[in-house]
């Protein structure tokens, strides 16, 4: 059979991105293979295999509206579109493993599905709340990118989809569901196992969107409601409305860990640091904790849930707690002695913890408090550097500091965006979810809080957390603050809030070498293009159609479209090669191997072959551009060539 090079043009699957309901269809496949009859779903045997948990009542619960098929076909629907490199916008574009991405974040989901599919731990967003004054746009389910463009402003249509949604409006809550489904569904897709999603909400939509969550995700994996209590209402009707909403849903509720606890607490690095003072001026210990209640007793009132820590010796501030009880079965039995009375201490009702053994050990430590007598149950010493703050279902911080965070940065201007999210908020809520290289996403980037939070997180514990944000280009009114500043569009805003939060990070902590760059990716259609026949091609149209890149398209432009099509991050390394006078970008040490030059000859290949060897990768994979090749038989010639040095996968665009 005659070796040939697969060609990826604008027909072919790996142009678009993840086919969702191919991968189900093959996922339903794969545990009920008896279910498929010449490779199609016989749904009676589906019925069968199912049994007992197949509804077919005619009436049942069920939470609809108008257009949700339609909505549910959008997010299965592959995207044609691709992401192109801006280097010019980025900052640290070598090194950085952050993504900044400029678009509909619909189109952008569908395209991150190969590359980052099961690869956040967390997905923060704060979509539009539906007030009546917020932006909906509707999705065009025929070609979205070129909606996108209209929406934009990138080119001319017929009149702009994206609009206020008025509550007088027959489709009021309809629109806002539309909008919101697909782009939640396809973001489940990029959770790990034991990922998470926080939704940020107000009473509006709060109950909708707990009914698409409970279907996207399942009932059974909400996690909680966080009540964030943000402003004084002055103006009140019958109720007051003081508060908003997070709702916290899990890819898998079971794949959590059991509990969520966080390092990150001012109040605790208050009170260590008070500790380390005091310790430094105060060496009599009587001293120094007649120094500390002094202290304690000034700022008890500031100090939440912490308020609890009196005590201080030379390990720092500390409290008692009486976590030496067995909760909710019976525990270790065994006599512990008080100091003064030399009798048994009264002993926890369901007994202590932990065996003998370790009391002993905490004994010998210090760790044991005990009371005036043997008659008050003894208590282990928590010192407040090791205190872990839990997620309470109810947050109080006022909501006006989002826009003191803002002002800060943007000092230049009254006012340049509207209602941004608290960075402590956002920055809570990481710390409680991410570690080590965990991946948060955000979809309605906003004012970019999130990219600031995070940034600032990773200073606090030198983490290496990462962050991708999207946001659509939307223009802003002509009569805003922000515009009169110079900016044009709502994601150029958040791109220069990122820049300038980096900047101020680097001067307040001129010794950190953490990651405060990104990415900027623009979603644009497709560089490959289709062949079209047409007998009034000029000579120079048909030198263009010659080659299957789009005019005026980059190197850099296709060679991201490459890492999408085969799944790759897109932060991943690329180094350059030299290969007989050619450029071959080099992908992961040797995992793929990309030439888009003309006039590629056979020693261009041979040398391609050669690395093969140089970098040994366990496997590698070649693309050509398929109008580079010098002649045909270089060509026929080279999937034999590289067949050889054991490269089965070569494609050209």
């Amino acid at each position: 059979m005659k070796n040939v090079i697969s060609q990826i043009d604008a027909k072919s699957s790996d142009s678009k991105s993840m086919d969702i309901v191919a991968d189900n269809i093959s996922k339903l496949k794969e545990l009920f293979p008896e279910a498929f009859t010449e490779g199609k779903v016989d749904f009676d045997a589906l019925k069968e295999v199912l049994g007992n948990y197949i509804d077919g009542r005619e009436e049942r619960y069920s939470f609809t509206w108008n257009g949700k098929s339609k909505a549910r076909m959008l997010a299965q629907t592959p995207s044609t579109g691709t992401l192109r490199p801006w280097k010019d916008e980025s900052v640290d574009w070598d090194i950085t493993q952050n993504l900044f991405i400029e678009g509909d974040n619909l189109e952008v989901l569908k395209l991150l599905q190969k590359s980052y599919h099961k690869k956040v731990k967390m997905i923060y967003i704060d979509p539009p709340y539906n007030t009546g004054k917020d932006f909906v746009y509707k999705d065009n389910f025929k070609d979205n990118i070129k909606n996108y463009k209209e929406i934009t402003g990138q080119v001319d249509g017929e009149g702009r989809n994206l609009s206020s949604n008025p509550e007088t409006s027959g489709r009021y809550h309809t629109d806002w569901l539309n909008m919101m489904y697909p782009r939640l569904k396809l973001a489940r897709n990029l959770l790990q196992d034991d990922g998470v999603i926080f939704i940020s909400i107000d009473g509006n939509e709060q109950t909708n969107l707990q009914k698409i969550c409970d279907e996207v995700f399942g009932e059974e994996n909400i996690v909680g409601s966080i009540i964030w209590r943000n402003v004084t209402d002055n103006n009140p009707s019958n109720i007051a409305t003081e508060h908003e909403y997070i709702l916290v849903y899990a890819k898998s509720k079971t794949a959590l860990e059991p509990v969520w606890k966080s390092n990150l607490s001012d109040v605790k690095d208050i009170l260590i640091e008070i500790g380390n003072e005091l310790n430094e001026k105060y060496k009599d210990s009587n001293v120094l904790q007649e120094k500390y209640s002094e202290w304690f007793r000034d700022n008890k009132s500031q100090l939440g849930a912490l308020d609890r820590y009196k005590y201080i010796d030379k390990g720092g501030v500390y409290t008692g707690s009486q976590s030496v009880h067995n909760p909710g079965k019976e525990g270790y039995r065994y006599d512990v002695l008080h100091p003064e009375t030399k009798l048994p201490c009264k002993e926890p009702l369901m007994g202590y913890r932990f065996p003998e053994s370790t009391m002993n050990k905490l004994l010998e430590e210090g760790k044991i408090l005990f009371g005036s007598d043997h008659n008050k149950i003894i208590e282990l010493k928590v010192y407040a550097k090791d205190y872990l703050e839990k997620l309470s279902s109810v947050e109080v911080l006022d909501g006006r500091l989002g826009a003191y965070d803002v002002r800060e940065l943007f000092s230049e201007t009254t006012k340049v965006f509207t209602n941004p999210k608290p960075v402590t908020l956002i920055e809570k809520y990481l710390s409680f979810i991410l570690s080590d290289s965990d991946i948060v996403l955000d979809f309605f980037a906003g004012s970019a809080t999130t990219a600031h939070a995070l940034m600032r997180l990773n200073k606090e514990d030198n983490g290496g957390r990462r962050f991708i944000l999207v946001q659509l280009p939307e223009i802003l009114e002509e009569k805003s603050e922000a515009l009169k500043a110079g900016y044009q569009t709502i994601s150029e805003i958040s791109k220069e809030r990122i820049r300038r939060a980096a900047t101020k990070i680097k001067e307040e902590n001129p010794n950190y070498q953490g990651d405060l760059g990104f990415k900027v990716f623009k979603l644009d259609s497709t560089n490959i293009k289709p062949w079209e026949l047409d007998f009034d091609l000029t000579e120079q149209d048909l030198e263009d159609q010659i080659s299957n890149i789009k005019h005026g398209r980059k190197e850099e432009d296709v060679l991201y479209e490459v890492l999408l099509k085969y799944g790759l991050d897109l932060t991943l390394p690329i180094a350059e090669h030299n290969v007989a006078d050619h450029k071959v970008f080099d992908i992961g040490m040797g995992a793929l191997m990309i030439c888009l030059s003309d006039d590629i000859t056979l020693d261009v290949v041979e040398g391609i072959a050669k690395l093969k060897d140089e970098l040994n990768p366990e496997i590698m994979r070649v693309v050509f551009k398929d109008a580079g090749f010098a002649d045909d038989v270089v060509k026929t010639n080279a999937v034999q060539i590289l067949k050889q040095a054991g490269i089965e996968d070569v494609r050209s665009l």
